[in-house]
């Protein structure tokens, strides 16, 4: 935990160094704790903050790092299993938090890519392509942190009767492992794309 809010407070207050918010500690306050609610087992500090360590590690590549990363912030500020509207209420949300502080046009933009976030459809935009691919990345992490995904993919659907949720799971990697290409830029095809079909055709062929 304590390693993910290091991490966390410093991408926020250079975020805040950028953008100059109005009250930094109190967005980065209500971030942590939406982050943190009980009902989060995937959707938590811990995807945020390996979100934010891979666009750390391609910054070079983007057009608006910053705007990526606050996408990233927010993308998931709502979360609720059985809701079908997350995206639209943390696109609100940060609307709310912060379109006092951006220009018209970051607010704009960044509100784009986070109801992006819902459905990964394919996009001209090298931004936007590229930060579908960080929020689609762990489908390529190790074996370890993949299977631990999925549990806590699982944990977050509790509430599912098991063998609905199954069928419904199965369905969802199956479309991942069918998307040709999975990722949208040429970084995440030539690094992430073999590890992540990899990934899914195991527990497809495990289901």
């Amino acid at each position: 935990m304590q390693q993910y809010l290091t991490v966390l407070e410093k991408s926020c207050f250079e975020l805040h160094r950028h953008y100059h918010f109005s009250e930094p500690q109190k967005i980065f306050n209500k971030l942590i704790a939406a982050y943190s609610e009980k009902q989060r087992a995937y959707h938590t500090l811990q995807h945020l903050y390996e979100c934010l360590v891979l666009l750390e590690s391609i910054r070079p590549d983007l057009n608006d790092a910053d705007a990526v990363a606050l996408a990233l912030w927010f993308h998931d500020a709502v979360y609720d299993p059985q809701a079908k509207d997350n995206e639209l209420k943390s696109a609100e949300l940060f609307e709310q938090y912060l379109a006092q502080d951006l220009s018209a046009d970051d607010v704009q933009k960044i509100i784009r890519w986070i109801l992006a976030t819902q459905r990964h459809e394919a996009t001209d935009e090298l931004d936007l392509q590229f930060l579908l691919g960080i929020d689609l990345a762990i489908l390529a992490a190790s074996p370890e942190r993949f299977a631990e995904y999925e549990q806590q993919i699982q944990q977050e659907y509790a509430w599912v009767d098991p063998d609905v949720y199954s069928i419904k799971r199965k369905e969802v990697l199956t479309h991942f492992y069918q998307t040709e290409p999975l990722y949208q830029t040429e970084y995440f095809q030539q690094n992430f794309e073999q590890k992540a079909k990899g990934n899914l055709r195991e527990i497809l062929d495990g289901k």
